[in-house]
């Protein structure tokens, strides 16, 4: 097997040396190229180019195979939780009792926000996107810490660590309560960590509110199957902007917005809306799965399909049973979810769908639970963020300590005007 690939251009040789991964992943070491050859790439997407090294996370989207750190997710769903996740996620191994005890009591100790941060929540319409308050409050909680933030200082690093995991769920249930108009709950650190969230969401001071179980457990298998997913939109986007020496808070805030897009954290949105478009139709499924194969209509059946997944999202298969018990326990018969798995079946065994490899992925069906958990369809890309947390922080962490890391600055391909002279206004026609 060669080890290295020859490219030959205008009399130019370059020999691009072939890296090989854990997994046999090759790519062709092309950073000498322009120097060499005078050419650069072009790969819109960047679908072909690999931009890091990185021991987080594995995926083989042929074989339908995700793995953090070596752990397959479906071990990790089974039997973790998501602060043991996220642990390691963040530091690369499994903890041990005391390491996972020592780095949950530090998550606690963190939990409330600067009291003198409310008016930012206030200051907000009543109508603001959680996700634009999720951002904003992200990059402002660097503000409050500037004495601790910077990205060479491994102490300052690790309680940056603490505070984002500690003091984002709490942004995101003010931004709810802000949505709909009910006091802030603040935290109750004698809860673990989903159920604290659960409770600053849905309490409210004139009644108790107890946590449902079921629901507590379901929510912290979504964020356990979200934590990460090597280098997708917002974490490239977090290693972008984190490449610049920025601190933490901001290169988050930065993947909180990539992840807004509705071709990434809200396509479980989009599910939920076509699902109720179908529930509300006088025309049946059949019709709408129809609509999804012409290839002169623009409509198209969200949630099936991958980037990388060219077989069954692992995740899917995990999120289709919990949604199956929540869903259940929660709301009953519920129509949508009737309609979801009916477009399943269809996918599975209609040849148009087969043959293209469009399998349900993980936005499927965690809308769906989120919708029978009581939230509105605008808070389903903040869960994504909770989720999605402990992997950025892992993702950006990796590319601080790496020593091949530089400023991002992609080339491009200039195809604008060629040189001119400028004319005056006057002489304009």
């Amino acid at each position: 097997m060669s080890d290295s690939a020859r490219i030959e251009f205008d009399g130019q040789t370059f020999e691009a040396e072939v890296l090989t991964g854990t997994e046999d992943e090759r790519a062709l070491d092309i950073r000498k190229l322009r120097a060499s050859t005078g050419l650069i790439t072009y790969d819109p997407g960047y679908v072909n180019t690999g931009s890091v090294r990185s021991a987080v996370t594995f995926i083989d989207g042929e074989q339908g195979i995700l793995r953090y750190r070596g752990y397959p997710i479906e071990q990790l769903a089974e039997h973790s939780d998501f602060i043991e996740t996220s642990y390691l996620l963040i530091h690369g191994e499994l903890p041990t009792t005391e390491q996972l005890e020592t780095f949950r009591q530090q998550i606690i100790h963190h939990t409330l926000l600067r009291e003198d941060m409310r008016p930012l929540f206030d200051a907000f319409p009543r109508d603001a996107h959680p996700m634009a308050i999720m951002s904003a409050a992200t990059s402002a909680l660097s503000t409050f810490y500037q004495d601790h933030y910077d990205p060479r200082d491994p102490d300052d690093i690790q309680v940056s660590i603490y505070r984002l995991m500690a003091k984002l769920p709490t942004v995101a249930a003010f931004a709810y309560k802000k949505s709909i108009g009910q006091p802030y709950v603040y935290p109750q650190n004698s809860m673990r960590f989903t159920e604290n969230f659960l409770h600053m969401m849905f309490a409210v001071p004139a009644e108790p509110y107890q946590v449902d179980p079921e629901v507590a457990e379901a929510l912290t298998l979504l964020l356990i199957l979200h934590a990460d997913h090597e280098q997708n939109c917002s974490t490239s986007t977090v290693r972008l902007v984190g490449s610049s020496q920025v601190n933490i808070y901001a290169a988050i805030a930065a993947g909180i917005s990539a992840l807004w897009g509705p071709l990434h954290g809200g396509a479980n949105q989009d599910v939920v809306e076509t699902l109720l478009e179908i529930r509300d139709s006088d025309s049946d499924t059949a019709s709408f799965v129809a609509r999804a194969k012409d290839k002169n209509d623009p409509f198209r059946l969200p949630g099936f399909g991958h980037r990388v997944y060219k077989n069954y999202d692992p995740r899917a298969k995990i999120i289709k049973e919990a949604a199956d018990r929540v869903i259940s326990k929660l709301v009953g018969d519920d129509p949508l979810f009737a309609i979801a798995r009916e477009l399943e079946d269809v996918a599975l065994s209609d040849d148009y769908f087969v043959e293209r490899k469009l399998y349900p992925n993980v936005d499927f069906y965690s809308g769906l639970i989120y919708r029978a958990m009581g939230l509105p369809l605008d808070m389903f890309p903040v869960l994504f963020v909770l989720g999605r947390l402990p992997g950025w922080i892992a993702q950006w962490r990796e590319m601080i300590d790496d020593p091949e890391t530089r400023i991002g600055r992609p080339r491009q391909i200039y195809d604008g005007a060629g040189e001119r002279d400028y004319v005056a206004i006057g002489d304009r026609g």
